[in-house]
């Protein structure tokens, strides 16, 4: 299931004195089965555009191509509920969403808004709990006796529980220590290579954003300011501060190390990268 966005504009409070223009000529088709992350400063639209593909929010001009299922400016739609069935958004904080008084309860609400029954909706709260690295002995309990991190994993699992195929994360690692942060991402990653979900991250992380991604998104000021590969997209280093953003460490350490005289043909995205770039560069010195 591909996303194709044509022409998206996005105003707020629109027609009123209030207007704002969040976002404009957007034109992004979305792979099935990719992952992609869409960076940016603060204000620069990458949350406004999350809220598009489920139909939270509505186009002001342009259009929305989830699947089968289109979203125009200027129509109503009756079928919103099936494509927020297609597409799961992750919140920041999305342990704020919790609500039920079990576990179980909370994970099975998705479910079976949608329609699934008691039962089943039951057993797919226990096969999402093990998917998310949480025990089957929590599900009775309250999910405000959980740890922080338990609270987002079971939030994590009620996304899961309905069955999206697109999986929209909007700085899901917030708040998180290192480690924590790690395991969720990695988590996503996993799901997104052993289901095939089509992901979409909205991140501060220029790290995450270079280590997970099929295709980098650079919003700036309300539209697309730059699209490739995590390759192409830090190649761009001047291009990247003059639109206020900053490069990952491990790409910062090669520029260091090109100012020594070490320089290397392709930038190394990832620390396995970089620490296998930085013996290969030492063994050329040695050699010399």
């Amino acid at each position: 299931m591909d996303i194709k966005i044509k022409s998206l504009e996005h105003r707020y409070q629109a027609r009123s004195p209030f207007e704002r223009l969040a976002l404009y000529d957007i034109n992004i088709t979305i792979k099935e089965g990719t992952y992609v992350s869409i960076i940016g400063h603060t204000g620069s639209g990458k949350s406004t555009i999350l809220q598009h593909l489920n139909g939270l929010l509505k186009p002001t001009k342009g259009s929305i191509q989830i699947g089968d299922y289109m979203i125009q400016s200027g129509k109503k739609h009756k079928d919103l509920k099936a494509v927020r069935k297609l597409v799961g958004i992750v919140f920041q904080f999305p342990e704020h969403q919790l609500f039920e008084e079990t576990v179980e309860k909370d994970i099975a609400f998705g479910p079976m808004n949608f329609g699934v029954s008691e039962k089943e909706a039951i057993l797919k709260a226990r096969q999402c709990l093990e998917i998310v690295g949480l025990p089957e002995s929590i599900l009775k309990k309250s999910p405000f006796d959980l740890s922080g991190g338990q609270m987002r994993r079971v939030a994590i699992a009620g996304v899961l529980a309905m069955g999206p195929e697109v999986l929209v994360l909007d700085e899901p690692t917030a708040g998180l220590d290192p480690k924590g942060r790690k395991e969720i991402m990695d988590l996503f990653y996993r799901l997104h290579k052993e289901q095939n979900l089509t992901i979409i991250l909205v991140t501060h992380s220029m790290e995450d954003a270079a280590k997970y991604s099929d295709e980098i998104i650079v919003m700036h000021k309300g539209t697309v300011a730059m699209q490739g590969s995590p390759r192409e997209v830090f190649n761009e280093a001047d291009k990247l501060a003059s639109l206020g953003l900053d490069l990952p460490e491990t790409v910062k350490l090669q520029q260091l190390l090109a100012d020594k005289g070490l320089s290397s043909n392709e930038i190394s995205l990832t620390l396995d990268e970089t620490v296998k770039q930085i013996k290969a560069l030492i063994g050329e010195v040695v050699s010399k």
